[in-house]
């Protein structure tokens, strides 16, 4: 375009559509940022801030094929908390809450930053354990066991002592994400069989 031609009008067009531009790039921005928010809630579980069974699944698939990869072993450890249902009763569903974000806490503070903690449903948590072969799992479940239970949850001047169940899982390539969280549950429901039965 000549000079000529760039008249104030154009000049003035010129400007809307380049102000325009600018608008619609920021609002571009501003939706990429809630669509990530919207990604992160839909992961999360809304009550621990844990990662939910959807995202999991997600990682598990994801883990499964690093670790044929990379032949890096990866162990998923599957608790349920023993008795639950009794706080609430107790307590109250509120304190049953409390219980739930202080397990996830808890867990969250004992793994290492690349493994990862999730709230699958009610009072059962799964952790993978990446860079974890089944004999290295077993030690940090069991270790992962005993730190919930070594001390109570508090609620005012109560306090409910925690019971917790556990199974173990390997996460192989052969086996489908809800196959590996599925045996990981069995492994934990025979567990809780065989300890009741020795009580």
């Amino acid at each position: 375009m000549s000079e000529a031609e760039l008249t104030p009008s154009v000049q003035g067009a010129i400007r809307t559509l380049l102000t325009e531009i600018d608008d619609l790039r920021h609002e571009v921005e501003r939706l990429k940022a809630q669509l990530l928010r919207i990604e992160i809630l839909a992961d999360q579980d809304p009550l621990t801030a844990a990662i939910n069974r959807r995202a999991l699944i997600r990682e598990l698939d994801r883990i499964r094929a690093i670790s044929h990869q990379y032949r890096s072993p990866a162990t998923l450890v599957y608790l349920d908390l023993d008795d639950f249902k009794d706080i609430n009763d107790r307590f109250g569903h509120m304190a049953g809450d409390q219980a739930l974000c202080a397990i996830a806490e808890r867990l969250r503070a004992e793994v290492a930053d690349n493994d990862l903690v999730a709230r699958v449903g009610g009072d059962e948590f799964a952790v993978v354990l990446t860079q974890a072969s089944l004999p290295v799992a077993e030690s940090r479940a069991r270790h992962l066991a005993r730190s919930l239970e070594a001390k109570p949850v508090e609620f005012g001047e109560w306090s409910a002592p925690l019971h917790v169940s556990w199974g173990l899982s390997e996460i192989r390539p052969d086996l489908e994400s809800e196959e590996i969280l599925a045996q990981a549950d069995a492994a934990m429901y025979a567990r809780r069989r065989e300890r009741r039965a020795g009580a």
